[in-house]
């Protein structure tokens, strides 16, 4: 993929479920989908299955077909293949951006996230999250306070041992 999502930010949500994507979130999702033309609105798809999940994963059209192509080259019947389907296939709701800029959020999705009146936005790179931000909070301070004192992240971008 050519480009990749960066960056917070937090956007209302209506109550019709729709909600402002980040002005660089589109331009990645527009560069992710090789149907796209100027003028018109790029296609993603929202990941929402899996119970443990607390959020919404968005793929650029790009990244869903990566996705696929690992999927399709599993065993057809075996148990990996059947669960990723099951995730990325049947649990997820393929969709575009409005001509506002803006996703409508289906009452399904923002039920299985909590999602009322405020939507957060975190880039992982090749995809992006939607969070209820209480619960983004609640989950990122967990997970920041299970790190040693001295923790340094950038020890793993020379793959270092125990990732």
């Amino acid at each position: 993929m050519s480009r990749r999502f960066r960056g917070e930010s937090q956007h209302k949500v209506d109550t019709k479920g729709r909600v402002s994507i980040p002005a660089s979130f589109r331009r990645v999702l527009e560069a992710g989908d090789p149907n796209w033309k100027p003028g018109e609105a790029p296609e993603l798809v929202i990941v929402y299955g899996d119970d443990k999940r607390n959020f919404l994963e968005c793929y650029t059209i790009e990244a869903i077909d990566e996705v696929d192509a690992k999927i399709d080259a599993l065993p057809r019947a075996s148990v990996g293949r059947k669960a990723l389907q099951r995730l990325f296939h049947g649990q997820s709701f393929p969709t575009n951006v409005d001509e506002t800029g803006r996703l409508v959020l289906p009452a399904k999705l923002r039920k299985k996230i909590d999602l009322d009146g405020e939507a957060f936005f975190f880039a992982t790179g090749d995809t992006f999250q939607i969070w209820k931000p209480e619960t983004y909070e609640t989950e990122e301070g967990a997970w920041v306070n299970d790190l040693p004192e001295d923790f340094d992240p950038l020890v793993f971008l020379d793959g270092t041992p125990g990732e």
